[in-house]
């Protein structure tokens, strides 16, 4: 740290909230904190994953990319990336997929911070910090502010969680693979390596 740099500890009974315009220059100046909003300003600090975490993070984002690669339908996005929802929220799911209209629809200094949509597909992988309700809730969060595919993976239990607009969530236990249905076409995640 230098002279400037102070680390601050906050406890979890206490509630920060800032703007939108706040968020982007806290951001900004930490760069190295995975940080989110929530709709009503409560800002978010996410402590760093473990290795399992990151390897599970890296092989569902790694198979995202090829596909879009070889299809060049969309953008992907790690979980580095964040999003300013409809609903005021900043949320970076762990991958998440943008088709090609939508983004090309953003101006240049929208793609340059937090890109003002929802993506049409998110992946949450749960992490040994998560809990479920707090996954259900942002994915339910995703699907409301116009997500049209969203998956949330739980290696614990080995369940997935498939979340559709106008549908009830699908559990599945210990699937195989995921398909990327009609929003993805072609996309089949292989879940091999993030169960093991």
């Amino acid at each position: 740290m230098t002279k400037s740099e102070i680390a601050v500890n906050i406890p979890s009974t206490v509630t920060l909230t800032v703007t939108h315009e706040q968020f982007v220059e806290l951001a900004q100046a930490n760069r190295d904190i995975q940080l989110e909003r929530t709709a009503t300003g409560t800002l978010i600090i996410m402590p760093p994953t473990g290795g399992e975490t990151s390897l599970r993070n890296a092989e569902i984002s790694g198979q995202l990319w090829l596909w879009n690669r070889d299809n060049k339908l969309g953008v992907t996005f790690d979980s580095s990336t964040g999003f300013h929802l409809p609903n005021g929220s900043t949320r970076s799911p762990d991958a998440a997929w943008v088709s090609q209209e939508r983004w090309n629809a953003l101006t240049p200094e929208q793609k340059e911070t937090f890109a003002p949509l929802c993506p049409d597909f998110v992946v949450e992988l749960r992490s040994k910090n998560d809990t479920k309700e707090k996954l259900r809730d942002k994915m339910k969060e995703y699907r409301a502010n116009g997500a049209r595919l969203g998956w949330s993976i739980d290696p614990q239990t080995q369940q997935v969680e498939i979340y559709r607009p106008d549908r009830e969530v699908e559990i599945l236990d210990k699937p195989a693979s995921l398909s990327g249905e009609d929003v993805l076409p072609g996309f089949v995640l292989d879940l091999t390596e993030v169960w093991s």
